[in-house]
């Protein structure tokens, strides 16, 4: 190559610069990834999957409520054999147990059901802000 021939990366003088040209579209953050539907549009339009989603929630919140109520009974269940204690400890002459049943059952169970309860709602509320999550896509 002779020194008065142009590199070939570099334009010759006579030619005139590249134009450059401006790109416009949808911002990259505005984009949604490619990927599944949304969950909602599954639900509503009754596909196998969407079922398949409102299903979970449905075994979630019955395992929910299954676990309370097993709480419950295990709690209702056991209080004919705790009336029955006294009955066995006790001799003849103290009086009857009548005043230990009403506060076992005034002061103990009350609040055992109340955190029973108060636990229900609260796993209730979370299965379904789970769901909600996966509902709309965050």
């Amino acid at each position: 190559m002779s020194a008065d021939q142009p590199l070939p990366d570099q334009p010759s003088p006579a030619q005139p610069p590249p134009r450059r040209e401006t790109v416009t579209g949808v911002p990259r953050s505005a984009r949604r990834p490619p990927g599944h539907a949304p969950a909602r549009s599954e639900i509503t339009e009754q596909t196998t999957l969407g079922a398949t989603y409102v299903r979970s929630l449905m075994r979630s919140q019955l395992r929910t409520a299954l676990i309370s109520l097993g709480a419950l009974v295990l709690l209702v269940g056991s209080l004919p054999l705790l009336f029955s204690l006294p009955k066995v400890f006790s001799a003849s002459d103290l009086p009857s147990p009548a005043p230990y049943v009403w506060v076992v059952l005034g002061v103990a169970v009350y609040p055992v059901m109340w955190l029973i309860a108060r636990w229900y709602v609260r796993r209730a509320e979370r299965n379904e802000r789970a769901f909600s999550k996966l509902v709309e896509g965050r």
